[in-house]
């Protein structure tokens, strides 16, 4: 940031005008997390001779989200999906102890970009069901972060005011399932459980045995399947040709039907 910050027009919404001339289905608006723009944008020697109170730029920030989710919604937008790599990242302890040098408290922090978070989606219009993604990277097969959500779940999984968590648990590194205990009993939780990452074809009995794993911590009923991130998160996407990702969708679907119908 070398400015105030100001949204001075649509983010999404082109890109959700193109898809409803497309396809009579729910379209799903994907935005970066508010707080992204503080752990990734924010420059300090830089970004902070304009905004020397920080409290100022979250603010700053969240009626941006606001007047955004507002737009969305007034043009019939019903589902949003926010992106967060940086909660994620506060789970690893390199990213956390390069998240210090910078000159901040790692717990703090994940309590305040809740509260930014919370405040970007304050007074959301009710039509719009809110899903927040917990990414760790999904870069050309590669990732960015590792850890289990420990680090993070009795302030997210309980505080932040969305409808779904998205979690990535494609591997080890995300961790177990116990941090699920914190979900607050308002939200449902899809099981990223299926890698965009590698070809290789999960299988459906270890999908079925992981997402029964999980519902110790979380009724079943509040529990969905999918893949743990898209398929072509930047251009370059990932090293899957399209078959690869055909099945893979084809075994999310079917083991989904086997579990909840």
């Amino acid at each position: 940031m070398t400015g105030k910050l100001a949204r001075r027009r649509g983010i999404a919404t082109g890109e959700l005008a193109y898809v409803q001339k497309r396809t009579e289905r729910t379209p799903k608006v994907t935005l970066p997390s508010p707080e992204s723009q503080h752990f990734f944008r924010f420059r300090e020697g830089v970004s902070d001779s304009v905004y020397p109170d920080l409290d100022e730029f979250f603010e700053d920030v969240a009626r941006v989200y606001r007047e955004e989710l507002a737009d969305l919604a007034e043009r019939g937008a019903t589902c949003v999906q926010l992106d967060s790599v940086s909660i994620p990242l506060l789970c690893d302890p390199k990213h956390r102890e390069a998240f210090r040098a910078r000159g901040y408290d790692p717990d703090l922090f994940v309590s305040r970009y809740v509260d930014l978070f919370n405040e970007s989606v304050r007074k959301r219009p009710e039509a719009l069901t809110l899903g927040v993604h917990f990414c760790r990277g999904n870069n050309q097969g590669k990732w960015l972060g590792q850890g289990g959500y420990e680090a993070v779940a009795d302030e997210v999984f309980c505080r932040l005011d969305a409808d779904t968590l998205l979690l990535e648990y494609d591997s080890e590194r995300a961790g177990g399932f116990s941090p699920l205990q914190h979900v607050s009993k308002d939200k449902h939780v899809v099981l990223g459980l299926v890698s965009t990452k590698t070809p290789v074809l999960e299988s459906g009995d270890e999908l079925m045995r992981r997402v029964e794993d999980a519902s110790r911590f979380i009724p079943l009923e509040r529990l969905a399947l999918s893949p743990q991130c898209g398929f072509a998160s930047t251009e370059a996407g990932n090293p899957l040709a399209p078959d690869d990702q055909w099945r893979k969708l084809d075994l999310v679907v079917r083991t989904a039907a086997k579990i909840w119908n």
